[in-house]
């Protein structure tokens, strides 16, 4: 296997001479030495973090094409870094950012003034900022088994631009879920693919502010021909939409605008359509033509997962024991585990100290607002959806239909997904039924959540009971 790399990598050595010379390749790449290639995911080992960030600013558009000829499509770079020169215990691992460099280029980010708006004078050059991170990209977005229907959706759209099954797509969640970074995903991968492409993310606060002063000047038409030529429009915060009828008003006939030619709309929220008050029907039906779908909480295993990727971003090797120390009592919010994953690579370095559970809590105190959290179980979660329900807990494992008992057992299903570090399978043999009943079972209730309201009351009253 080492020696299929070194050839793979002698060829990709090639192609970077063919495309910056015998100099400047002896200069930077000769240093530069496969370690492994797990999967799809390839290690390369370097002098110092100096050549780290060369190869991530100058290297990276020429690195990725090469890695992608040669080693195939989807291939990952991370790199094995050394801090002490000849102590190889020193070492460090850090991962490609996968940052978009179509959207670091400076013709597509290209902007007039503070507002995004810029120039739309030419209407064949997309000259405004679209305000996409090149962070946020699908690359750096990490897909479990509670977070991959959505992030299906959303990497389904922003392949097939063209297409309109899921036109509009109503995402939402609680905060810190990664709704955010999702819908960029979706735009970032759009202008990759057609840099030409008019995409713009701006979240509900900005285009108030900007309706505002367009109705200080007396430009609302300037402003609504200017969304009206976006090819893809996200829209992040609806929520703060509710009572403001003057900006419904005005995003009405650009939601109309754009559904109606074809073209792509996005929008994220705190709750779904049903809750939001103060909006007209009219544009809440309009959010039914597509598809609404929740982005729930990550589950234990994303939570891992999750903090495996951060810590690894960093230059940090987190032990097990610590990664499920923190998944087990974080949140779920993707900021808090960052946030806590800063501070434990903070305080090592500034203790001089090696990463223990001990640091970990210690760091948690700080950020975690109850690291005692409840622990959460099966035979909780039946009981108390048995009370919820009024039922025998015994009938739960029957084979009834009856709709109550029927119900009751897919809330069950759907909570321990959520509640509980147990698997699928693991639920069903608690529940005697197969994994792809439970399978159906999770997904049904997920499905039904964001318009079934007695069922959304079910199933929050019942997960507070279980906080209590």
């Amino acid at each position: 296997m080492t020696e299929d790399i070194s050839i793979k990598w002698a060829k990709c050595l090639e192609i970077i001479r063919d495309n910056i010379g015998e100099a400047r390749t002896r200069t930077w790449f000769a240093c530069a030495r496969p370690i492994r290639l797990v999967g799809k995911k390839l290690t390369l080992g370097l002098p110092s973090h100096f050549y780290y960030e060369k190869y991530e600013d100058d290297f990276i558009n020429l690195l990725s094409d090469t890695l992608r000829k040669v080693f195939g499509e989807g291939v990952q770079l991370e790199y094995e870094v050394g801090i002490i020169n000849n102590d190889a215990a020193s070492n460090v691992t850090l991962s490609s950012p996968q940052q978009s460099h179509t959207i670091k280029n400076k013709y597509v980010r290209s902007m007039q003034g503070d507002s995004p708006l810029g120039n739309s004078s030419n209407s064949e050059t997309p000259d405004f900022n679209p305000q996409l991170n090149e962070s946020l990209t699908f690359e750096n977005y990490c897909v479990g088994e509670s977070n991959r229907l959505p992030y299906t959706i959303a990497e389904y759209i922003a392949n097939n631009p063209g297409k309109h099954d899921f036109n509009p797509f109503f995402l939402y969640g609680e905060v810190g879920v990664g709704k955010t970074h999702l819908i960029q995903a979706i735009g970032i991968r759009v202008k990759e693919r057609n840099p030409r492409a008019k995409v713009l993310f701006i979240s509900l606060r900005q285009f108030q502010n900007l309706m505002a002063n367009a109705t200080i000047h007396k430009q609302i038409p300037v402003f609504l021909n200017w969304f009206q030529q976006m090819d893809m429009l996200l829209i992040d915060d609806l929520q703060e939409l509710s009572h403001k009828d003057g900006t419904a008003n005005v995003l009405f006939p650009i939601f109309n605008h754009l559904h109606q030619n074809g073209k792509g709309l996005v929008f994220t929220c705190d709750r779904p359509p049903m809750e939001l008050d103060g909006i007209a029907d009219r544009l809440i039906d309009r959010f039914k033509w597509g598809i609404t779908e929740k982005l729930p909480k990550p589950d234990f295993a994303l939570k891992k997962k999750i903090l495996d990727f951060k810590a690894k971003k960093n230059g940090l090797n987190l032990p097990e024991n610590v990664i499920e120390l923190i998944a087990q009592q974080s949140t779920g919010s993707v900021r808090e585990m960052e946030g806590i994953v800063m501070g434990i690579l903070t305080r090592s370095i500034t203790l001089n100290a090696p990463i223990t559970l001990q640091l970990a809590q210690e760091v948690m105190k700080n950020t975690v607002k109850n690291t005692e959290r409840k622990t959460i179980n099966f035979d909780m979660i039946v009981e108390a959806t048995a009370e919820f329900y009024k039922l025998n807990p015994d009938v739960i494992f029957s084979k009834s239909r009856v709709r109550d008992i029927a119900d009751a057992r897919q809330v069950i299903m759907y909570l321990c997904h959520k509640l509980t570090s147990l698997s699928s399978s693991a639920i069903g043999n608690k529940l005697n039924r197969r994994h792809a009943t439970v399978l159906h079972g999770i997904s049904a209730i997920a499905d039904r959540l964001p318009y079934a309201k007695d069922l959304s009351i079910a199933v929050e009253t019942i997960e507070e009971d279980l906080r209590r």
